[in-house]
């Protein structure tokens, strides 16, 4: 197994533990980390019962727990980065745009890296609250295909 695949399972891995110790609701959903560096994070749920809704497509709360992933995932990758000791952050406010049905495993993509180390960088340095907003997309079949969801998460974040 090449060190990137190595390395992309350590993060799924890494990901799950800390969604079963702090934040259930993820680790419900089987998240799979695809790709994740500084500028781009891409994970991946799969469509099965836990995140099937009655028409067999994906539910508006999976699709969200995604979205909350790829963003959420890219902010800790940045901030373990650049910082000895990480940043508290949470969501401030969530916008979802639902485009059509999500009818097979879905790929959340973020690609905000640059403005994520802005503000994580902003944030240690003033030690004040940073809020700003990042975007995520949802997509079916790869990353480069039409996205079936838009999202608009605002991060919150400050030194403790």
């Amino acid at each position: 197994m090449g060190s990137k695949k190595l390395s992309l399972l350590k993060q799924t891995l890494l990901l799950r533990a800390f969604a079963l110790l702090r934040i259930p609701m993820i680790a419900w959903v089987r998240p799979t980390v695809l790709q994740l560096d500084a500028d781009r994070a891409v994970v991946r749920v799969p469509l099965f019962r836990h995140t099937r809704n009655h028409l067999r497509s994906m539910y508006f709360g999976a699709l969200a727990t995604g979205a909350d992933c790829a963003v959420g995932l890219h902010a800790m990758h940045v901030m373990r980065e650049i910082l000895p000791k990480p940043l508290h952050f949470s969501f401030k406010s969530f916008q979802a745009e639902f485009h059509r049905r999500a009818e097979d495993d879905v790929i959340f993509v973020c690609h905000e890296g640059r403005l994520i180390r802005e503000k994580v960088e902003e944030a240690a340095r003033t030690k004040e609250r940073v809020s700003f907003p990042v975007k995520a997309t949802a997509h079916v079949g790869s990353a480069s295909s039409e996205p079936v969801a838009s999202f608009v998460l605002e991060l919150s974040l400050k030194k403790k």
